[in-house]
């Protein structure tokens, strides 16, 4: 007899049996809300784990697209109440996909296509002139506005085109120094999205920082921490940019990140990593010092003078930051105590955009539906601005928020903090 799973780090059957079916996750997992599928919820997918470790299992079509369908949000583990590690599930279900489940090769050229770009910031500098002929000739804006055409019969070239930003020029400097009495030598993750087209933030966060105290490294390398492979199911990528991302960074005294993706698998390292030897202890002691920005922030009291910055801002919990790192109420205590901000919540914070790392991408129009539901959201706040700790996240709502005819102003939460720190110094 054979199973649909192989040996190599399957889903945890302890894990699995975990799961009461109680339905507390239905209300907040994004694709049931779009379908009312059982099997496109979180304890539906756990069924179908269940069963892909059971004798005479298959690793059929349908399995795969449910499993496929999930983003991988973690709202679910926010909402269980048993404490079902269902990010530790889905994470090790996907790399059973990729070994053992034959794509089309429409869907193997999509996703080579993904990570032979994104994951190397090299690349995707060389592509930043090409995006911004696209933008200049308003294909990014048709692509948000405009229903209808060709670009209808090609989502996911719609949605590459919709989502495409602007490179960013700035680059934070290799060691920024520490202002007024030290408190620690950091290292900031530069990401591989983040530092081609959010460079200003990377740029924003080592100056808030060593505003703070902090003296801050911005190495060149790890080029990508594998977040992205990670959350698709590419485990032996995955696995070996975690490992050179631990021996790039493990030294300082902590590892700070301002992409919620980064940070959540970063700290998710010694699941990953769990049966490697040589590896395993590393990945623990490393990721026990990993922070998101707004995390190290909001543990220290604040050292540089806050100035006004009058502005009426929506705060987006950006799924790997509230849900899988917890991290929720820091941002939003840093962003109060600012003086001028009006902070506002928008409905439904804890359902995804659709972003959801490469998500949108292979699966162009259900994150489409998410997107306008969370544009429309944050919209209704009134907000001139929207805070969020992702660029995925940044991306999609900028994307959907034009699309809709109200754009607003997409800002990281550190970028906010700069301002305010500038203005008090000024």
């Amino acid at each position: 007899m054979t199973r649909a799973f192989d040996d190599v780090r399957p889903p945890s059957a302890d894990v699995i049996a975990d799961c009461v079916h109680c339905g507390f996750c239905l209300p907040t997992c994004p694709t049931y809300s779009l379908w009312g599928e059982e099997m496109d919820s979180p304890r539906g997918r756990i069924v179908l784990m269940r069963d892909g470790l059971e004798e005479g299992g298959e690793l059929s079509r349908a399995m795969v697209t449910h499993l496929d369908r999930c983003l991988g949000c973690m709202a679910c583990v926010t909402a269980c109440p048993s404490g079902v590690r269902y990010d530790e599930l889905i994470e090790d279900a996907r790399p059973q996909i990729e070994r053992n489940f034959e794509r089309s090769w429409r869907e193997r050229l999509v996703r080579r296509l993904v990570f032979e770009t994104f994951p190397h910031p090299a690349r995707l500098r060389a592509l930043a002139p090409l995006v911004e002929v696209g933008r200049r000739l308003g294909l990014a804006t048709a692509a948000r506005r405009r229903r209808g055409g060709l670009l209808d019969a090609l989502p996911r070239l719609r949605t590459l085109l919709a989502l495409s930003p602007a490179a960013s020029p700035d680059r934070p400097p290799k060691v920024t120094p520490a202002r007024g009495p030290a408190r620690a030598s950091v290292a900031l993750l530069q990401g591989c999205v983040q530092r081609t087209f959010f460079g200003a933030v990377n740029a924003a966060t080592a100056r808030v920082l060593a505003a703070e105290g902090f003296e801050v490294h911005a190495p060149d390398v790890p080029r990508c921490c594998g977040a992205l492979q990670m959350h698709a199911g590419q485990d032996e990528p995955a696995r070996e940019l975690a490992r050179r991302t631990i021996a790039g960074l493990e030294r300082y005294d902590a590892v700070v990140v301002n992409a919620a993706g980064c940070g959540s698998a970063m700290k998710d390292y010694p699941h990953l990593l769990r049966d490697d030897p040589v590896w395993a202890g590393r990945a623990r002691a490393f990721s026990a010092r990993v922070r998101d920005v707004t995390e190290l922030l909001a543990q220290h009291p604040p050292a540089a003078p806050r100035g006004e910055v009058r502005l009426r801002l929506a705060y987006h919990d950006a799924c790997h930051l509230a849900h899988a790192q917890s991290v929720r109420e820091q941002p939003r205590e840093l962003l109060r105590a600012i003086p001028g901000v009006e902070l506002v919540e928008p409905r439904d914070w804890e359902v995804c955009c659709g972003s959801a790392g490469i998500w949108n991408l292979v699966n162009p129009e259900p994150a489409s539906e998410l997107g306008r539901r969370k544009a429309r959201n944050l919209i209704e706040t009134g907000a001139e601005a929207v805070a969020a700790g992702n660029p995925g996240c940044a991306l999609q709502i900028t994307a959907h928020t034009e699309g809709l005819g109200r754009p607003l102003q997409l800002l990281h939460p550190v970028e906010i903090l700069d301002m305010s720190i500038r203005a008090g110094a000024a």
